[in-house]
């Protein structure tokens, strides 16, 4: 039997044709819009949601939660992140009734074999994010054709041209269903749904990732200034080479 991916394309067309099409069909679409119609489009395939249950994340769940709470949610737990996210992200399941939610690891042979030590992020942060975090997602992916993601325009250069439905790689689908979204509109949708906020956005910590690698933001700063603070990466376990993802191989990894 054909596999699903093969099915969608003799249906619908590579990844691109169904990328621009989707991008067309769904232009003049509200976010909540894109979101609810996408779930039920056949053009997408099977869909997950990918969330780090950080500091905006609690938007996308709660949809998700009142539009098709069985979606499956993927969390990559990097073994890294702050004690309060973990805590936060068996709130939100309890609060928002996620009946799927996948808590994805690294390989612990990996781990062993590249950073036994747990120190791999001070000496190459690119290759701790592709190990503990890039990695097991594109494993957690393997059997979805398209992922929903938090990412919006406002976020930075990188994100600045971001549509609804990105190519990822001719491979899957990626659905940003805030990509237009201001931080305002985060804001006024977390208050008008009575949405609990990660406990450390009171500290000053508008954009969470890994501990060793988050610090509180200043007043005035960007509010993904402290993640690698000082550093010039700005993609969280994300590669861009021309738009598409690059992995960063290890040492002792083929080429």
């Amino acid at each position: 039997m054909p596999h699903e991916a093969t099915l969608l394309k003799q249906e619908f067309g590579t990844v691109d044709t169904r990328v621009e099409r989707l991008n067309a069909r769904y232009k003049h679409h509200s976010a909540t819009s894109v979101l609810e119609l996408a779930l039920r489009d056949r053009e997408l395939g099977r869909i997950a949601l990918v969330s780090s249950f950080g500091a905006e994340s609690v938007v996308l769940l709660h949809m998700i939660s009142v539009m098709k709470p069985d979606t499956p949610v993927v969390f990559i737990d990097t073994e890294m992140l702050f004690q309060e996210t973990i805590d936060y992200q068996l709130d939100l399941i309890d609060r928002l009734d996620l009946r799927d939610v996948r808590r994805i690891r690294p390989s612990r042979a990996k781990l062993d074999a590249h950073d036994p030590e747990g120190l791999l992020h001070q000496s190459d942060k690119d290759a701790c994010c592709d190990l503990r975090k890039t990695q097991p997602l594109q494993e957690a992916l393997g059997g979805f054709d398209a992922w929903i993601t938090g990412r919006k325009r406002f976020q930075g250069a990188t994100r600045a041209s971001l549509d609804f439905f990105e190519n990822e790689l001719d491979t899957r689908i990626k659905i940003n269903p805030l990509a237009y979204w201001a931080p305002s509109d985060l804001q006024d949708y977390m208050i008008n749904n009575r949405l609990p906020r990660h406990p450390l956005v009171a500290k000053g910590y508008p954009s969470i990732g890994c501990a060793p690698c988050t610090s509180p933001v200043k007043e005035g700063e960007d509010p993904r200034a402290g993640r690698w603070r000082d550093e010039e990466k700005t993609e969280c376990g994300i590669h861009f080479v021309d738009g598409k993802f690059v992995r960063v191989p290890l040492k002792g990894d083929a080429a």
